[in-house]
């Protein structure tokens, strides 16, 4: 994530830069707007363009497969009753702090525009609304609301509404939330800030732009004598912005540019065909001399031939540091191991090859990856970015960045419909839930829109309702997920429930939760009252 944002600042770096040197005293300011919003859009959405390589080791994980009923459903997480209601690292709750904070200080400007708002008269007209504000030289608007101060004079209030009226008919206040938006989220940032800036003095050449010839020097006059306050809020239009004064004369003042400068723009096309060749370049180790080499180059000394390994936190003091190193890998993928929801639903399996490097500060970086599907990278990715920060590798006494490299095959168990009637006993004709005509009907589901997902809510509501982490588990440190199979017979019972977890703890609850399932309306296929089978999978995580 954070080689993400970084990404990102660059790009919006390059883009401000051949904006500020090639694009901003042109007269194109609609494509300048066009520029400024495609450009950011861009820098968010180019760092996903990506086309990684990796190679490792092998550790197989199985996932339950309630795939093979084609249903949909949504996961049920649980936590101990004694876990902590957050589960966030330091870095993680920095960012949260600084989008609330920033979240906060957007509600607060809202507050000062609605307090501007409620101090004025209201008038309404045809094509805007007009706010009068008393004993105040302020003008600006905000969507089709145009904020009048009393104090300006009549033959400058009507200049300054025709202004206005160009932002509220381009829709200018949308632009200028979208970057307060990211002004939230990205609020470590700077260059949202000059985005948003530039943006703004942008709205304002543009309204400039359709004052007739024969107004223009009336109107930069007024614009030099006129006394006025400034309402700092930064998703407004304001008429009159000291710092935008002078060039907002030297654009009225500025000959139209010529048609041919609009060539400039076609600088974006080799400039974003580099940005894609840099995201999708990758470095492939298809061999030991390859790896050597590069080694040689960044500093890298592969992990077999270090003089000493990186020490994981719990190895300080063994003996063979390089094997309780493999292991405690192991374990924590293990550990943090969790078979992506949509990827059992869509019987995804497969292999994700990672490489990552241990830098000589001991943290985790340049993690990469290669597998058969994107939710299987994601989810390793997620595994390996939670390792701990490490004692660094050495070679000749030196801290060194050390490459390595482990392969995570998600393979689904195999467990099919034949597999489970046979070990069903004195039933075998049942339906799958997402097949059958009509799904049971769960109580208090009677009157309900959407029948499956009511179904789907109640279920997890009544696990949540029931659910009692067992103290034996929870004494063992035995986390896990717990696949359930059952059927809801004709008579609308929960009946051959089939379990698979990770130990029979887990397994013994989550039966007792199913047996306190309420007697349903059964299902219906065909016309008649059937079986139908119901897959979930639990899973339990100590925090």
């Amino acid at each position: 994530m954070i080689q993400y944002i970084l990404e990102c600042i660059a790009f919006q770096l390059v883009f401000l830069i051949i904006y500020d040197f090639f694009l901003k005293r042109e007269t194109f300011f609609q494509w300048n707007r066009v520029y400024l919003l495609g450009t950011h859009i861009l820098s968010l959405v180019l760092p996903w363009v990506k086309i990684e390589a990796f190679r490792t080791e092998t550790q197989v994980f199985s996932g339950y497969s309630e795939f093979i009923w084609n249903m949909v459903q949504p996961e049920v997480s649980v936590v101990s009753n004694d876990a902590s209601w957050v589960n966030m690292s330091w870095e993680e709750g920095v960012f949260w702090t600084g989008v609330l904070l920033a979240a906060i200080w957007f509600v607060l400007k809202l507050g000062r525009l609605h307090a501007i708002r409620s101090t004025g008269k209201v008038r309404y007209f045809q094509d805007h609304i007009r706010i009068l504000v008393p004993k105040s030289h302020v003008a600006f608007s905000f969507f089709r609301s145009i904020f009048l101060g009393e104090n300006i004079r009549q033959n400058e209030a009507k200049a300054i509404v025709e202004h206005e009226l160009v932002h509220i008919r381009q829709w200018h206040t949308l632009d200028l939330l979208f970057f307060e938006v990211m002004r939230i989220v990205s609020w470590f940032n700077p260059l949202v800030y000059v985005y948003q800036q530039r943006i703004t003095e942008l709205h304002e050449f543009i309204a400039d732009a359709h004052i007739p010839k024969n107004e223009i020097s009336t109107h930069y006059e007024m614009l030099l004598s006129q006394m006025f306050e400034v309402q700092h809020i930064s998703f407004v239009n304001p008429f009159f912005k000291s710092s935008l004064i002078k060039k907002r004369i030297v654009m009225l003042q500025k000959s139209r540019s010529k048609k041919i400068w609009q060539l400039k723009y076609l600088v974006l096309v080799p400039l974003v065909l580099g940005m894609l060749f840099y995201t999708s370049c990758g470095t492939e180790p298809n061999s030991k001399e390859n790896l050597e080499a590069t080694s040689l180059k960044t500093n890298i000394i592969p992990f077999a031939e270090l003089d000493e390994v990186p020490i994981f936190p719990g190895c300080e003091n063994t003996e063979d540091k390089r094997a309780c190193f493999n292991e405690k890998m192991q374990s924590h993928i293990s550990k943090n191991f969790n078979y992506p929801k949509e990827a059992l639903e869509q019987g995804i399996e497969g292999k994700v090859s990672v490489m990552f490097t241990i830098a000589s500060d001991g943290n985790i970086v340049d993690i990469k990856k290669r597998g058969s599907h994107q939710l299987l990278e994601a989810e390793v990715e997620r595994i390996i970015s939670r390792l701990p920060q490490m004692k660094p590798g050495k070679s000749e006494g030196k801290a060194v960045n050390v490459p390595y490299s482990i392969p995570v095959v998600f393979k689904l168990d195999g467990t099919s419909a034949q597999a489970f009637k046979s070990s069903v006993k004195g039933e075998t004709d049942f339906i799958p839930f997402a097949t059958v005509d009509e799904i049971p009907m769960f109580p208090g589901c009677e009157d309900a829109t959407d029948t499956r997902a009511c179904f789907n809510e109640k279920i997890m509501r009544h696990i949540s309702k029931n659910f009692r982490y067992p103290e034996d588990a929870q004494e063992k440190g035995i986390e896990g997920r717990v696949s359930a199979l059952f059927t809801i017979s004709e008579q609308g019972l929960v009946e051959n429930i089939e379990l698979r977890g990770p130990d029979k703890l887990l397994e013994d609850e989550v039966e007792r939760i199913l047996n306190r399932l309420p007697v349903m309306a059964p299902g219906k296929h065909e016309g008649d009252a059937v079986a139908v089978a119901y897959s979930i999978p639990v899973n339990f995580k100590l925090q």
